[in-house]
């Protein structure tokens, strides 16, 4: 099998979570572009079940829309019933769904705290135990996270504490899965984007004054598109990337070499 056929999902199935908006959304349309059949996760049902008609009628995958509320166990559960209903089995799993709040450290309130950590750590434990719990039993599986480069550095200006740690629970999260499953063939890695322009941070009112900040320092001078990220994750679902795991991928214009 060469590299190109070993970068096609053909036959694989997989779920996004946060995968009706912006990355999520984005990563999942590369999912079904590669020959996946995919399940879109979101929260918001309705927007998921825009997506999902959408990727099937742009690329003849098989797409399902499933609301879940990532931190709720109960939730996850029902939703890897509903993927293994319709597809039987899971083969990939891209645990991307979460939230930032800007609110200094000294003004937030421990539901504040909560409600980030609860999405954006939990969620991706929840959602990658459920998906590795399946995998485990067909013997191998993919599992992507999504981190953040604010893992690896403070941001600024926004004071965005909680966001911060929460993405970097999740790059140790994703090695301590990853070591525990790599005997058995279920590989977890994770992606850690810089700043991306997504219909909802270019539309923001707390955000948009604060990227020409960020583009006046960043290297590239510009902010990621969200199809910038399409590539490695088609990568680590696939074949092709059989040895990796464990790993972080910071995709964020060299913005964390500065």
């Amino acid at each position: 099998m060469g590299i190109i056929e070993k970068l096609r999902l053909d036959g694989k199935t997989a779920f996004v979570t946060g995968g009706a908006r912006g990355i999520g959304k984005s990563v999942a349309t590369a999912f079904c572009e590669a020959g996946a059949d995919v399940a879109i996760v979101d929260i918001d049902l309705d927007e998921a079940e825009k997506t999902a008609a959408a990727l099937a009628a742009g690329t003849g995958a098989r797409t399902l829309a499933v609301r879940a509320d990532v931190t709720d166990p109960a939730d996850v559960d029902a939703m890897m019933a509903s993927i293994l209903a319709r597809y039987g089995k899971l083969d990939v799993a891209f645990c991307n769904a979460g939230i930032c709040r800007n609110i200094p450290a000294e003004e937030m309130s421990y539901e504040q705290w909560r409600s980030v950590v609860d999405v954006n750590l939990t969620g991706v434990f929840l959602t990658a135990q459920a998906a590795g719990r399946q995998m485990l039993r067909q013997g191998g599986g993919s599992i992507i996270n999504t981190a953040s480069m604010s893992a690896h550095i403070v941001n600024v200006p926004q004071p965005q504490c909680s966001y911060n740690a929460s993405k970097a629970g999740v790059i140790q999260l994703t090695k301590s899965l990853a070591v525990e499953w790599a005997a058995r063939n279920v590989r977890v890695n994770c992606i850690s984007p810089g700043y991306i322009g997504t219909e909802l941070t270019l539309n923001s009112p707390t955000l948009v004054p604060l990227i020409e900040q960020w583009n006046a320092v960043a290297p590239l001078h510009r902010m990621g598109k969200p199809e910038e990220l399409q590539a490695i994750c088609v990568y680590l679902a696939g074949d092709s990337s059989a040895f990796t795991t464990g790993a972080d991928f910071v995709i964020d214009g060299a913005f964390t070499c500065i």
